[in-house]
């Protein structure tokens, strides 16, 4: 064992090292046996001295003065048995929530076949399609908010447009910059819509997809979202739609050009297989019920794509 500047400790102490004094024989034991005087060295009388008779006057040996030894504290008496056992802390209700990973959305299970279908209070996961004007933010924002189960709206325009330095618009050009923040918008909000179905929170996305364009097409949903997602395609006539263009603002509105090219692709979806909605001479509540009654039917029989 060695002290904490590296030299080793000094060796215990050993008679043959001891000082004079604490040798055995020597009055070590005793701490004022050094200073008694030794009965060799007692002096010696004369001869004949009155009050001497030749030996040495006897002295009792000094007993060393009484030293009292510390006590030990005395012991805290044990506490007294409690009734009840101490009272554990209250526990946090905030900041503990386990939240489950978003997993890839599961076809809805349909309904018994004695009970019909209800789209208002069943955990869904929606794809709204349609064409620049045809009302899909404001159809989806309308269906989320007059839920009876918790439910949330994406909107990929609304996520893509997060990117605010360097932002892509396609509108200038379709390459690949506008491609690769399209991809990456499209992948956030299936992120973000499997996380919300993960914990019982229903879902609507609304996207132009087109029906003959790969990159912009059905497989990237459904790779992101899950097989359990349920495209709608919100159609109405082409004046209707040049109308509501009319009325946007910014980078959202579109040149009539664009607007008549975009809607003749959309027309590509008639004899897909999926549910179309001409919502030409509906509003916004009108095409939520209907758009209710469309997932009614496509939770019984899902639409293959």
């Amino acid at each position: 064992m060695q002290q904490a500047g590296g030299s080793p400790l000094p060796p215990p102490h050993r008679p043959e090292h001891a000082p004079p004094s604490a040798r055995p024989g020597s009055g070590g034991g005793d701490p004022f046996a050094g200073s008694l005087p030794q009965a060799s060295h007692a002096p010696q009388p004369p001869p004949g001295m009155p009050g001497f008779s030749g030996a040495p006057p006897h002295h009792p040996p000094a007993q060393p003065p009484h030293i009292q030894a510390p006590q030990a504290p005395a012991a805290a008496p044990p506490p007294p048995h409690a009734a009840n056992p101490p009272q554990q802390p209250p526990r946090e209700t905030t900041g503990h929530v386990q939240l489950p990973t978003g997993a890839p959305v599961a076809v809805p299970s349909p309904p018994p076949a004695q009970a019909p279908a209800d789209s208002t209070s069943t955990t869904l996961a929606v794809l709204l399609i349609g064409p620049a004007g045809a009302g899909k933010t404001s159809v989806a924002k309308y269906w989320a908010e007059s839920r009876r189960v918790p439910t949330a709206h994406i909107s990929l325009d609304d996520v893509r447009e997060w990117v605010r330095s360097g932002f892509a618009d396609p509108q200038s050009g379709w390459n690949d910059n506008s491609e690769a923040q399209y991809r990456l918008a499209r992948r956030t909000c299936g992120f973000a819509a499997r996380n919300f179905l993960a914990n019982g929170i229903s879902c609507i996305l609304d996207d132009a997809v087109f029906p003959d364009r790969p990159v912009v097409g059905l497989g990237g949903w459904k790779r992101h979202v899950g097989p359990g997602l349920l495209p709608v395609v919100l159609l109405p006539g082409l004046e209707i739609v040049l109308d509501r263009n009319s009325r946007r603002s910014g980078n959202r509105r579109l040149t009539d050009e664009e607007v008549a090219r975009i809607h003749g692709r959309m027309a590509g979806w008639y004899g897909s297989g999926l549910p179309i909605i001409d919502n030409s001479q509906l509003d916004v509540p009108g095409t939520a019920q209907v758009l209710d009654e469309v997932l009614a039917r496509a939770i019984t029989s899902p639409p293959k794509w």
